[in-house]
C-alpha cells in the first residue's frame, strides 16, 4: 500500500501526536520544527533585544536554544540564517567549571576565565571557516593569525565542551601560546599573580578576536554568530562553587557582549530557581537582559492546535479541535479549560497531558476521537506523573520537599495556615533534624513552609471576592501576610486524594498523612514500615560490602563506609521503634534521597576511574531497589542531586 494511501487508512487517533516532552527528541523527530510556534519570547531572543532566559523545567527554554541551533523561522525584524553553537555542559565539564580556580582571584571571575576561553575559541573556529565559506580565499590573511592560534594551542581540531574546558583550564593556569599574536613565551609569565597573568593572556585572545570580526567587516552584513548554553542544571548542585560556575558563566556572556558586540551574541537559559537563587554584586546589571517565560493560556491551547495540526498534516480550528479530536466537555467544563486548571500553565506539562489523553483513548479502542472518560482517566495518570516529577525537579534545592507534600493526603483541598502549623507540629517535626543544612529548628514555621510550597507551584493564595486561587507564575507576588487559605492545585489533587478525605479509626488522620508511602506499605505484599526498614538495612548492608570489595581511593573507601554507617544506624534505630510510627513510614524516602546524593558526592572525590564509576552507579542501583519496593513514590535520577 502506498504511504500516502497508508496514512489515509489510519484513523484520527492513531495519527494524533503532540510530540516529545524534550526539546532535542521533539527536534529530532520533526515535530519541534513543524509544531513550533514562534512566541514573543523567541522574537525577543532572535532579535537580540533579550539574552538571557529564565523560567521553570518544561516552560520551553531548551525549545528556543534547539529551534535556533538548527537555524529555524526568526524574527521579521531580525536578520536570518544566523550561525548557532548549542553549549551543553555534561557531568565531566561542570566537574572542571565548579573546580577551576586562580590564585589571586575570587571564584566569580575565575570561573568566568574559562568561559571567557571558551566563547574565545569558538569564535575564532566560526572566523577561520566564516572567513573561507563567505568571504572568499582572499579573506584568509585576515584570520591566518587566529588559525596559528588556534594550532598551536591544539584548539582547530573539532572536540566537545569538556575537551576545552580543560584544556582552557590548563592552559589559563600555566600559559596560552600566543606567538602567533606577537607575544613571546617568556613575556607571558612576567609578573603579577596566576589569575592576573591569566586575564591578561586572555585580553590579548579576545582582543585579537574581535578584531577579526572588524577585518572581515562581519556586523551588520552577517548574522551575528549565537552562542546558546543550556542545560546548566545538569551540572548544577546548589553549593557555593555550583552557584560560583552560574555566576562565572553571567560574568562572561555580559564580557563577550561588550567585546564581541554585534558580531557575537551569548544567550544563556537558565531554570528560575538557579538563578533567583544567585546572589553576587553585578545582577543587578542583568535586568535589561532578563526574560521570564511565562505562557497565557490563549498561547498554550494554540500550542495544542498546532501541534495536533501538524501530526494529522492539515489545518486545524480550534473548533475542530475541541469538538472534534477532543470532546467539547467534561464533566460540564470546557475541555481546553479542564485541562489548563490541571496542568502547571507550561509547554511540557501540556505536551505530556494531551499525549496521555490520546493514549488513554487509544488503548481503549476509541480511534475516531477522544472521549470525556478518556481525559478524566489521563488526569489521574498525568497528576501521579507531576507529584512524581515535582519531587524529582526540585531535589536539589528542597530534598525534603516529598515529606511536606504528604502532609496533604487524603485531605481536603483548602487548608488555612492554624491547620498547617497543627500539621507540622503533630506531624513533621522531624524534618528539621533530618535536613538541619536547610532548616535550624527556629526556621521551620509555617510561613516558610508556605512560602516554599507557593514557589514551587504546589499551593495557591485563595484572594479576592470571590476567593479563588492563585498560583506562582514569572511575575507573581508571593505568600502575603494576610493570606490566610491556600488551596493544593488541581494538577495534584488525584495523586494525593485530596478531594476523598479518609480517617483512619486506629491511628487517626494526622498519622496517616505523613508519607506518601504508607499508601504503598497497605497496598504490597508485606510491605508494612517495619519490613520496608529491614529491606533498607539489607540493601545498606550489601552496599558496605561492595564498597568495602570496591578498588578506589582510601578517601573514597572512607566516604562511602561513613555514608552507608550512618544510613544504617538511623534504620536499626527506627527499627527499636514501635511499629507503625511516621517516622518509619517516611525513612524510605530519606534513604533513597540521601543514596543518591552521597552519589553525587563520590562522583566529585577522584577523577573518574571503572571503580569509582561502579561504585557510584552501585549507590545509583541500591536507590532504584528501594524507590521499586516502595512503590515507585521515590522517584530521582540523581543527576543533579
Amino acid at each position: 500500500m502506498p504511504r500516502h494511501a497508508e496514512e489515509t487508512a489510519r484513523t484520527p487517533v492513531e495519527r494524533l501526536s503532540f510530540g516529545r516532552e524534550d526539546a532535542e527528541r521533539d527536534m529530532a523527530e520533526g515535530l519541534l520544527r513543524d509544531g513550533f510556534r514562534p512566541t514573543p519570547a523567541y522574537r525577543d531572543v532572535v532579535a537580540g533585544r533579550k539574552t538571557l532566559v529564565v523560567g521553570r523545567k518544561g516552560t520551553g527554554k531548551s525549545a528556543i536554544c534547539m529551534q535556533l541551533a538548527a537555524g529555524g523561522a526568526v524574527a521579521a525584524d531580525a536578520p536570518p540564517g544566523a550561525a548557532a553553537l548549542a553549549l551543553a555542559p555534561d557531568d565531566a565539564a561542570g566537574g572542571e567549571l565548579r573546580r577551576f580556580a586562580l590564585q589571586g582571584l575570587n571564584g566569580d571571575t575565575a570561573r568566568s576565565l574559562i568561559w571567557r576561553y571558551v566563547f574565545a575559541v569558538h569564535a575564532a573556529r566560526h572566523l577561520v571557516d566564516h572567513a573561507r565559506e563567505a568571504h572568499g580565499r582572499g579573506s584568509r590573511g585576515k584570520v591566518r593569525s587566529l588559525r596559528r592560534f588556534l594550532r598551536d594551542n591544539g584548539e582547530l581540531r573539532e572536540a566537545n565542551l569538556v575537551d576545552r574546558v580543560v584544556h582552557g583550564a590548563k592552559a589559563l593556569r600555566t600559559s596560552l601560546a600566543l606567538e602567533a599574536f606577537g607575544f613571546r613565551a617568556e613575556l607571558q609569565r612576567e609578573g603579577g599573580s596566576e589569575g592576573a597573568r591569566a586575564q591578561r593572556q586572555l585580553e590579548i585572545v579576545e582582543q585579537e578576536v574581535a578584531g577579526a570580526f572588524r577585518r572581515l567587516g562581519c556586523a551588520g552584513t552577517h548574522p551575528p554568530l549565537l552562542l546558546l548554553v543550556d542545560q546548566i542544571e545538569q551540572v548544577w548542585s546548589s553549593d557555593e562553587e555550583s552557584n560560583s560556575m552560574v555566576i562565572g558563566l553571567l560574568l562572561a556572556a555580559k564580557w563577550a557582549a561588550g567585546t564581541y558586540a554585534p558580531a557575537l551574541r551569548c544567550v544563556l537559559f537558565l531554570r528560575s530557581d538557579i538563578y533567583d537563587s544567585l546572589v553576587f554584586p553585578e545582577g543587578d546589571k542583568f535586568r535589561g537582559d532578563e526574560l521570564r517565560i511565562d505562557w497565557s493560556a490563549t498561547e498554550l491551547k494554540e500550542l495544542v492546535r498546532t501541534r495536533a495540526a501538524a501530526s494529522l498534516g492539515r489545518e486545524l480550528s480550534e473548533r475542530e479541535l475541541w469538538g472534534g479530536v477532543f470532546p467539547e466537555s467534561v464533566d460540564g467544563e470546557p475541555t481546553a479549560e479542564y485541562l489548563l486548571a490541571r496542568s502547571l500553565a507550561r509547554p511540557r506539562d501540556v505536551i505530556q497531558y494531551s499525549t496521555s489523553c490520546r493514549d488513554v483513548a487509544f488503548r481503549s479502542g476509541h480511534l475516531a476521537r477522544i472521549e470525556p472518560e478518556d481525559v478524566r482517566r489521563a488526569s489521574e495518570e498525568f497528576s501521579r506523573w507531576k507529584l512524581k516529577d515535582l519531587v524529582q525537579e526540585y531535589i536539589v534545592v528542597h530534598p525534603y520537599l516529598d515529606p511536606l507534600l504528604a502532609l496533604f493526603q487524603n485531605r481536603e483541598p483548602v487548608v488555612g495556615r492554624g491547620e498547617l502549623a497543627a500539621r507540622l507540629e503533630r506531624s513533621a517535626g522531624w524534618i528539621p533534624r533530618e535536613y538541619p543544612s536547610y532548616f535550624a529548628a527556629s526556621t521551620f514555621t509555617p510561613e516558610r513552609v508556605l512560602g516554599i510550597l507557593f514557589e514551587v507551584g504546589f499551593l495557591g493564595a485563595r484572594r479576592g471576592e470571590p476567593r479563588r486561587a492563585v498560583y506562582a507564575t514569572a511575575n507573581h507576588l508571593g505568600v502575603q501576610p494576610h493570606d490566610d487559605e491556600f488551596e493544593v492545585h488541581p494538577c495534584f489533587r488525584p495523586a494525593l486524594g485530596v478531594t476523598r478525605p479518609r480517617q483512619d479509626a486506629r491511628h487517626g488522620s494526622e498519622e496517616l498523612s505523613t508519607s506518601r508511602s504508607v499508601l504503598y506499605a497497605q497496598s504490597g505484599r508485606g510491605s508494612s514500615p517495619v519490613y520496608l526498614l529491614q529491606r533498607a538495612s539489607a540493601t545498606c548492608r550489601g552496599l558496605r560490602e561492595r564498597a568495602e570489595a570496591a578498588d578506589v581511593s582510601e578517601r573514597e573507601h572512607t566516604l562511602a563506609r561513613e555514608a552507608v554507617e550512618a544510613l544504617e544506624a538511623r534504620t536499626a534505630a527506627l527499627l527499636r521503634e514501635a511499629p507503625g510510627t511516621a517516622e518509619q513510614s517516611a525513612h524510605l524516602g530519606w534513604v533513597v534521597t540521601r543514596l543518591r546524593r552521597y552519589a553525587v558526592e563520590l562522583g566529585g572525590v577522584e577523577e573518574p576511574t571503572r571503580a569509582n564509576t561502579s561504585l557510584i552507579r552501585s549507590f545509583h542501583e541500591a536507590a532504584d531497589h528501594l524507590t521499586r519496593l516502595g512503590g515507585g513514590s521515590y522517584s530521582g535520577s540523581g543527576n543533579s542531586g
